[in-house]
């Protein structure tokens, strides 16, 4: 004989309903407030560094007041050295800004046509090994920009030595070898960028123009690369950031008198933290964020454009 089940406890029933909603409640706030945690976590050190960036003291740490002479400091040669001027050789920054500056222009051309026809050869190409190439030009990305320095800086010295031993040719490390170890990480970068470019691009194009008579150079120059300029442009912007902005693989391949910005602000640091260290991070941030949102804006202009 079936039981007739028991009838609830109304009191038990709103306990549970009510922890219930308590539990969706927490939920939903947490989901709503973990973005601005993790915004807060990645922006308050840049933020707290940009605004002592304007701070009237020799203290990186308490605010004093609003100024702008750190900057002024930067631009006239001179550096606080306590409660005096050190005056110091203005040239030194500016030559390691020239160094930065020429490595990042560089390695941005090179890698911006490297990466370009590595993501046409994917996109297109059938060879063999394909699948394999595929997944090896992502490795740059995701490994550790130390454990890539070491392994460029012990390629570098295999070959050094080999030529060496061959031809009696002493080779050093300087600007090539920095040129090539940014080339070596921002291809993958730019592939990534134009091959997401050319994934939305509409392949009946270029058959269209192959069935007008145009062969395949003509096909790309008129039809295929246009429309894979944004994305170019893009892969080149972000190229010229990070490397611009790198230090690790630099400090592990660079040689005499190829010192970059980056490299000239952690010799700063290693004898002492002047107020000008921040308005000098203030100034790389502030080129940092322009050239990434020149890149995201003409991936944006991209995709409307194919929309």
């Amino acid at each position: 004989m079936i039981q007739p089940r028991p009838t609830p406890d109304p009191k038990t029933v709103a306990r549970k309903v009510g922890r219930d909603m308590a539990v969706r409640r927490t939920g939903r706030f947490g989901m709503w407030l973990s973005p601005f945690v993790v915004y807060l976590f990645l922006w308050v050190p840049i933020i707290v560094l940009v605004v002592f960036s304007f701070n009237d003291g020799n203290s990186v740490s308490v605010w004093r007041g609003f100024t702008t002479r750190w900057y002024e400091n930067i631009l006239h040669g001179t550096i606080s050295a306590g409660t005096e001027a050190a005056r110091f050789q203005t040239e030194l920054l500016l030559k390691a800004l020239r160094n930065s500056l020429l490595v990042a222009t560089v390695a941005t051309v090179i890698s911006s046509a490297l990466g370009t026809m590595l993501s046409l050869a994917l996109a297109r190409g059938r060879f063999w090994g394909r699948k394999t190439l595929d997944t090896l030009f992502y490795l740059p990305v995701v490994i550790p920009d130390i454990t890539q320095g070491i392994a460029l800086a012990v390629f570098f010295n295999i070959v050094f030595e080999t030529v060496q031993r061959l031809f009696g040719v002493r080779l050093v490390s300087g600007f090539g070898t920095i040129v090539i170890a940014h080339v070596a990480f921002n291809v993958s970068y730019v592939a990534i960028v134009v091959r997401a470019r050319l994934a939305g691009m509409d392949p009946r194009l270029e058959e269209a123009g192959r069935d007008l008579g145009a062969n395949h150079w003509q096909t790309f120059w008129r039809i295929t690369f246009p429309n894979l300029l944004p994305g170019v442009m893009a892969g080149a912007l972000l190229a010229f950031t990070l490397s611009l902005d790198d230090f690790v693989i630099t400090f592990f391949n660079s040689g005499v008198g190829t010192t970059t910005l980056p490299l000239f602000v952690y010799g700063m640091l290693k004898q002492r933290v002047p107020p000008e260290i921040n308005a000098i991070s203030t100034l790389m941030i502030l080129a940092s964020i322009v050239l990434v949102g020149g890149s995201l804006l003409l991936q944006n202009r991209g995709n409307r454009d194919k929309g």
